[in-house]
């Protein structure tokens, strides 16, 4: 277990940035990532004996964060926001703005297309690594990606610039 507690305080950090990608809310993003490691450490053995637990940590983070989605979509909708959780992650950085317009743009996205996005464009990986950590299909990336990147297009036009200069930069 030694080596488990030396990948989490290594990998910690990065994964906690994409659990906040994939939730887009600091405490659920540490939800996710508590969930997720617990679920890890339960067959750290195997992980590690396999050579790339990063890779298997992540592909857990995304299927949990994609039940976690499923789970609360049946649960009723909050009647207000609690008052005083205003701080977030976006606060570090001078572009608030487009941060919080990309959050909000994100959140309307489906669990598989902001999956795919996050995969994609923020983890750097190709259509068929992303396809292989989802467990689906390489069209099927295609097509959520697309999809996405026109909902990113239509629902948040003030993002057009760095949309556009992520997808041509791929």
């Amino acid at each position: 277990m030694e080596d488990f507690e030396r990948f989490v305080q290594g990998r910690s950090v990065a994964l906690l940035r994409t659990a906040f990608l994939l939730t887009g809310d600091r405490h659920l993003a540490e939800d996710l990532l508590q969930d997720t490691l617990a679920r890890v450490a339960q067959h750290w053995v195997s992980v590690a004996r396999d050579g790339n637990p990063e890779a298997y940590t992540r592909r857990v983070l995304y299927h949990r964060a994609v039940d976690t989605w499923r789970a609360r979509r049946r649960r009723p909708a909050e009647v207000a926001q609690p008052a005083g959780d205003s701080a977030d992650y976006s606060d570090r950085f001078a572009d608030t703005d487009q941060r919080l317009v990309l959050r909000a743009a994100l959140a309307r996205l489906t669990p598989k297309q902001r999956a795919v996005l996050v995969l994609r464009f923020y983890e750097d990986h190709t259509e068929t690594e992303t396809a292989a950590i989802l467990g689906c299909s390489v069209s099927t990336v295609k097509t959520s990606s697309r999809g996405a990147l026109e909902r990113l297009r239509t629902g948040a036009p003030e993002l057009a610039d760095l949309i556009d200069g992520k997808v041509t930069a791929r």
